[in-house]
């Protein structure tokens, strides 16, 4: 039998956003494998959650490809942005969760520039006149991470549905960081 890397690291997304504390029984048993077999590959919890990190900035960056950010109004790009993140909204909140990947020297080059294209998008909302500049776009790049993170905990926990959440993060970001007529 091969081993299938992306099964195992979905089954394991899709596992640790649910149940962050799961163990690596619990995370083989899910991916249809033994403790012995996930070892050899993810020697250790952290190598696991590492190949996690680079599986998920992976994603999101074919996720931020697919958005076409540079193209047509910024609020249409930040609506296919939203739209094409939520699926991968699960897996960027338990790496969101797991502080300890964005701190020192060992931070993944990827998360930079992520953020980098994501603050160029509000950015240029700013500039274009749409998006309010009280609100820096580093700012409203956290208030994005915070509010898939948030909507993901709602999914999860059944206070919201899954077929609502993009629609209710797009609404709640742009009704904040819209530009509102002096009059």
């Amino acid at each position: 039998m091969s081993f299938d890397r992306d099964h195992v690291l979905r089954t394991t997304a899709d596992l640790l956003s649910r149940k962050a504390t799961a163990t690596t029984e619990e995370v083989a048993r899910a991916a249809g494998m033994s403790r012995a077999t996930l070892n050899r590959h993810f020697p250790g919890r952290d190598a696991l959650v590492r190949a996690l990190e680079d599986f998920g900035i992976t994603e999101c960056e074919a996720a931020l490809e697919t958005a076409r950010l540079e193209e047509g109004p910024v609020e249409e790009a930040v609506r296919r942005l939203i739209r094409a993140i939520e699926p991968h909204a699960s897996l960027l909140t338990f790496l969101y969760s797991e502080n300890q990947l964005f701190e020192g020297d060992e931070q993944n080059a990827g998360w930079s520039r992520i953020d980098e294209r994501l603050t160029s998008l509000f950015r240029r909302g700013q500039e274009d006149g749409a998006f309010r500049i009280d609100l820096s776009a580093a700012w409203l790049t956290e208030a994005l991470y915070g509010l898939l993170a948030a909507g993901t905990w709602a999914v999860t926990e059944g206070r919201v549905a899954r077929n609502d959440i993009t629609h209710m993060i797009v609404e709640l970001l742009l009704g904040g960081a819209m530009r509102k007529d002096a009059s």
